[in-house]
């Protein structure tokens, strides 16, 4: 029998980690019992092999084959049925989140036309909260594993692998909402008559079946789980989540995971040995998907030693973590952590006090910021910091204050984003007390509220897009540091960006990175700011730390180094090479392909495209001069 586990992420760079986790566990069983962790083989320390969880006789073994299929919202519709097909699978199951469940709803809905006699089971965030109302909804469905699957996949497994998905046995396994199966005649229409009324006879026949609602599972101690990846082929240039915590300790209205208040921890001793399969497979990116992750001082602290202690210069690491959290022991671990093996995601949402207590978050605001100051100074961690767009109690102006407050903590990227109206989150419950209004349809974002119109809302949207282009790209840090000075605070600046996108008729133009420049000088221009020549300084110097751009834009006028004055500074260097430590084995000509030589603000710059600043991805730049020193 096979089992096929359906994901569909919402971009090719990400991976489904339930899968993965439904998979290990299923597979991790020996005659129906969970291998004990104390129990489970050991790898050496520092090995590159699998951690434990695999290589124990599995229950399924012999009678079931469970496999994955990863696909993204960018896949049609109808590549994915085709492969799902070609799969042959006996049982079907889908991961359901908002980003995906429109897709899943049309692929069950198929499959069933095309495949009959599959059960198609759905599970995960966005089906669990109404797992009733979810079936009616969908006919082709026969049933939802809500909660955490782990467990109630294997059981449901094991059933049908030994030919017993009934209503007697399906009724035992906890965490389950099904139809009661129907019999295998009525599952295979015959004739064309019958085929052409398929759809019509399942959808009757499923409304008509009744639904059986199962105690909720037990949830799993972590460290009984086996680790979710046995190897890493197929994971090339894509991002590994990983989880060392479920639940959350905090109560947060808008989120889910405040649902669960049990937080659990996995051994930290096992965690260890997980993320030396990432460091020693030299895996590019590993993400926490813990809620908080530094909820608990020893539990961070003893992960964030070790993957200092055991770095090998490739891996980063990302963690969501609360900033005002953060106690001097963690600060100065990562103030000494090497560039660019951990980012730092921070949720601030607002700065407004009054929405903050609504919304029960704890935050001490001002915290925060010293918290994040003192990691910036040290230039080797990235910090992600979000704000929440349709919050109660924020309004267009307030909103706007607390944009500018987090702006001022200087984050390497501000994620401007728009409230998701989740069901079973208490944002929910108390959407008719905030004139809450927001989309039927995922992922339910929010469209007004008591204190923010539509309007407000359009015009938020317009200024998001502007920070992402030129703020959370990073490719305009310099024009924007001065240019934020002409307006009366960042959020103007950016309001100005988008007001002038839309004069222009640029808002529906898919735009080059070159041209960006462009538009941005433009800008200035007809803002008619002072001094600016000294923008176009600006602008290209930001324009070459990123690129050796052969066709110089227009915009930025003549290169002010000679061809003369080039040609004499390669050939010294290629002699002596005080800048340029490392291009020994090249000549003069592929130094000068590989570099570039522009004068700023009267000054000689060199930029060296092979060393790079491990966090801004920036070339090094060096002041060439006379006197024999070399500046950077």
């Amino acid at each position: 029998m096979k089992f096929l586990l359906t994901a569909i992420n919402a971009k090719y760079i990400h991976s489904n980690l339930a899968v993965y986790s439904l998979r290990a566990s299923a597979l991790a069983q020996t005659a129906g019992r969970r291998v004990p962790a104390q129990a489970q083989a050991q790898p050496a320390p520092g090995t590159a092999s699998a951690p434990p969880g695999f290589g124990e006789p599995p229950a399924l073994q012999g009678k079931a084959v469970i496999e994955m299929a990863e696909f993204t919202i960018n896949h049609r519709t109808e590549e994915i049925l085709r492969e799902i097909y070609l799969r042959k699978p006996d049982v079907l199951l889908f991961s359901c989140y908002i980003w995906n469940i429109v897709y899943v709803r049309e692929l069950a809905e198929n499959c069933r036309k095309i495949m009959p006699e599959v059960p198609i089971w759905l599970g995960g965030p966005e089906v669990s909260y109404d797992a009733e109302e979810t079936l009616r909804e969908n006919p082709a469905v026969d049933g939802i594993l809500c909660g955490e699957g782990e467990e109630t996949f294997r059981l449901l497994a094991e059933c049908c692998a030994a030919g017993q998905a009934d209503t007697e046995h399906l009724t035992e396994i906890p965490g389950l909402v099904f139809r009661e199966p129907q019999g295998s005649a009525e599952r295979r229409p015959e004739g064309r008559a019958a085929v052409l009324g398929e759809a019509q006879q399942t959808a009757q026949a499923a409304a008509g079946r009744p639904i059986r609602v199962n105690p909720q599972a037990p949830l799993p101690d972590l460290n009984s789980l086996p680790f979710p990846y046995a190897d890493l082929t197929g994971f090339e240039n894509r991002i590994i989540y990983y989880e060392s915590s479920r639940g959350c300790p905090f109560n947060c209205s808008y989120c889910l995971s405040s649902v669960d208040k049990t937080l659990r921890l996995r051994n930290p001793e096992l965690v260890k040995k997980e993320l030396q399969f990432f460091i020693d497979h030299e895996v590019p990116q590993v993400k926490f998907v813990d809620r908080t992750f530094n909820c608990r001082h020893d539990h961070a602290m003893a992960v964030w030693s070790y993957i200092k202690e055991h770095d090998r210069g490739i891996t980063n690491f990302h963690f969501e973590v609360a900033a005002d959290l953060l106690n001097e022991e963690e600060i100065h671990l990562i103030r000494e952590m090497r560039p660019g093996l951990i980012q730092l995601e921070i949720g601030v949402q607002s700065a407004n006090e009054e929405t903050i207590r609504e919304i029960r978050r704890k935050m001490d605001l001002d915290r925060v910021g010293q918290v994040t100051a003192r990691i910036r100074e040290t230039g080797n961690v990235h910090q992600h910091l979000d704000l929440i767009a349709g919050l109660p109690y924020e309004n267009y102006e307030s909103f706007v204050r607390s944009f500018n407050r987090v702006y001022a903590m200087k984050p390497d990227q501000l994620q401007l984003g728009f409230l998701k109206v989740l069901k079973g989150s208490l944002m929910h419950e108390k959407a008719r007390e905030y004139s809450l209004i927001y989309q039927e349809r995922p992922p339910y974002e929010v469209l007004s509220t008591k204190w923010l119109s539509y309007g407000d809302i359009v015009c938020l949207k317009k200024v998001e897009e502007m920070v992402e282009v030129y703020y959370n790209s990073a490719q305009f840090k310099h024009t924007l540091a001065h240019l934020e000075q002409e307006f009366p605070s960042p959020f103007a600046m950016y309001e100005a960006f988008a007001l002038y996108y839309e004069a222009e008729g640029l808002s529906k133009i898919s735009h080059s990175r070159l041209a960006r420049y462009e538009i941005i000088y433009r800008f200035i221009r007809k803002r008619q700011v002072k001094n600016t020549e000294e923008y176009r300084e600006w602008l290209t110097l930001d324009l070459y730390l990123r690129d050796n751009v052969k066709n110089r834009p227009d915009f930025l006028g003549e290169s002010r180094v000679s061809r003369e004055e080039a040609a004499a500074f390669y050939k010294k260097e290629a002699e002596e090479f005080r800048y340029l430590k490392g291009y020994e084995s090249f000549d003069r000509n592929q130094i000068r392909k590989m570099t570039h030589l522009e004068r700023i603000k009267g000054r000689l710059l060199l930029f060296d495209y092979r060393n790079r600043d491990r966090l801004t991805n920036d070339a090094a730049v060096y002041c060439v001069d006379d006197s024999g020193g070399a500046g950077s």
